[in-house]
């Protein structure tokens, strides 16, 4: 059982960090609430379908052109929609639940209200320590973890990374240095939708796709993020183990309601003792 749970937790973090990490990257360094993360997750779980089951491309080439085309509509959507948004959270806040709402319609004309099957590229079972742990998770599991570390590096050892970090901090100085703004969103959007459209591929092949399964995506990442502290990167990554901690023990204890009620009843306390969260500013 201890094995089954390192699993499941190590599944279930990752992929909230990965969800909490591309909400934060784009409201710390934009102020955008993109109450439409949950759309470019499911964005990510039908490119990933398409590419491997219609075009017929391998899975582990489908896996990174999936995630990446999903970058890609959000530097678009950025460019399009959210450039006029920008620091005003309560109107990107409305903007992105009509963006939300316009993909799932368009999703649900174009493959229908029942989600395709689609096919599990990774079969098969690891026996360790008596347990079967199931390939396709920890595949997804590591994946996702690499993912998180790569865009640690991004931020902290990159001429980009430091430049988006620079206009979350003090946009105004940063244009004092030379370093625009305006450059800066698109590429921190591209990776934040990155980061979704990875998560949505990586999980397409083990949970069912349809056009509403970004609802529960967006709710998890914003509570990962709320609970870590608005705009807090590393509050985010310990709320997302907190969480995934929580909901993996739970889940094998008990069932997934219970697991839920328990994490939401954490994030309640947490919040109630610390109302800018973990690693938040009040």
């Amino acid at each position: 059982m201890f094995q089954q749970f390192l699993v499941v937790l190590g599944l279930t973090a990752a992929i909230y960090m990965l969800l909490a990490l591309g909400f934060t990257l784009i409201f710390g360094i934009m102020r955008v609430v993109n109450f439409a993360h949950g759309e470019f997750v499911m964005l990510g779980a039908y490119a990933v379908y398409v590419l491997q089951d219609v075009v017929g491309l391998d899975y582990f080439v489908a896996l990174p052109l999936a995630a990446l085309l999903v970058g890609l509509a959000g530097v678009l959507a950025e460019i399009l929609i959210f450039r006029r948004f920008t620091g005003d959270e309560l109107g990107s806040m409305i903007v992105a639940l009509a963006l939300a709402v316009s993909l799932k319609g368009a999703v649900t004309v174009i493959f229908g209200v029942e989600g395709p099957p689609i096919s599990r590229a990774i079969t098969g079972a690891v026996e360790i320590g008596g347990t079967l742990l199931p390939k396709d998770q920890l595949f997804a599991a590591a994946v996702a973890v690499l993912a998180v570390a790569a865009t640690h590096l991004l931020m902290t050892r990159s001429r980009l990374g430091l430049a988006m970090r620079a206009v979350a901090q003090a946009p105004d100085v940063a244009r004092l240095q030379g370093i625009s703004p305006w450059r800066t969103y698109p590429a921190a959007f591209a990776i934040g939708c990155f980061l979704a459209g990875l998560a949505g591929a990586l999980t397409a092949p083990l949970y069912s796709i349809e056009p509403h399964m970004g609802d529960a995506a967006l709710m998890r990442a914003f509570v990962v993020v709320v609970l870590g502290g608005l705009g807090s990167i590393p509050g985010a990554l310990i709320a997302a183990f907190v969480l995934g901690a929580v909901d993996a023990g739970m889940s094998i204890l008990f069932n997934p309601t219970i697991a839920a009620l328990t994490s939401f009843g954490i994030v309640i306390a947490v919040l109630i003792a610390r109302p800018a969260g973990i690693l938040g500013r009040a």
